[in-house]
């Protein structure tokens, strides 16, 4: 049955960053399709514990985490009592990332480190960890947080956009590297969602909301509910045969140029 191949029950999913937002929707679906859910969290332990709880409420087997995903000797702590008190890892998902808003000409070189860090170089630390692990099982899916910013810029936010272009790059050089040992390397790039943090934007006569507005096909933001479904195929048995791929979850915005000016 095509259906079996999206049950991932029995496996392990981390999504670092999994406390809120897009990394919480993601965690609570692979947590539906069956797997059992592991965040980090790097600011609050009470933070922390509030997603648990909020997992646990949702019927979703959970567990959390304080981990700092740039420190090389945290995650691979991480992953040793992830793998001696639960089990191995069976998806990663790299969702943890920051974003700073300054003109580049601005820019303070520790304000573009800090993004390149927890945005392109925490993937590489979090997944060498783990995928060491996926190459003597022979299986693995490990997804990154990608975004549109893989392929566009825009202004304010270049160290995001050249973080988030080099990860789709290490997407796919990930791919040809552990492909041969059956582990499939996929990202996501999501669109504008409605989330806490994108709430001072989605309000009538703000001018960024009515630009998303009109530059999405869709003509609305996202529904976090709405990555789950991404989230779930690139995790499981469905998605075997589809690797180094950027699957873009946007509402159409990367499928056109736009409207023209006064076009309904």
């Amino acid at each position: 049955m095509i259906l079996q191949q999206f049950d991932l029950t029995g496996k392990i999913a981390w999504v670092t960053g999994g406390t809120h937002g897009l990394g919480m929707a993601m965690a609570k679906a692979l947590g539906q399709a069956g797997a059992t859910v592991v965040v980090n969290g790097n600011s609050s332990r009470e933070k922390l514990d509030q997603a648990v709880k909020y997992y646990e409420a949702e019927g979703i087997k959970a567990h959390g985490f304080m981990c700092d995903v740039t420190d090389q000797q945290q995650v691979r702590a991480e992953v040793a009592t992830i793998t001696q008190e639960i089990g191995p890892v069976d998806i990663l998902v790299n969702n943890a990332g920051i974003i700073k808003r300054t003109p580049l000409v601005d820019m303070e070189l520790a304000d573009w480190q800090q993004v390149i860090d927890v945005d392109l170089t925490s993937p590489f630390i979090v997944s060498q960890a783990v995928v060491r692990g996926m190459i003597e099982r022979r299986e693995g899916k490990i997804i990154n947080v990608c975004s549109m910013m893989s392929e566009l810029g825009r202004q304010n936010v270049g160290a995001y956009a050249a973080a988030k272009g080099g990860l789709k790059m290490l997407t796919k050089n990930m791919a040809t590297e552990w492909a041969k040992f059956n582990i499939q390397v996929n990202g996501i790039g999501p669109g504008y969602f409605a989330t806490s943090q994108t709430a001072p934007l989605r309000v009538e006569g703000n001018a960024f909301n009515e630009f998303i507005l009109n530059r999405t096909p869709a003509g609305k933001w996202g529904d976090p509910d709405e990555l789950g479904g991404a989230t779930v195929f690139l995790a499981s048995r469905a998605s075997d045969f589809v690797n180094g791929q950027i699957l873009y979850v946007d509402g159409g915005i990367l499928a056109t140029i736009g409207k023209p000016h006064g076009e309904g």
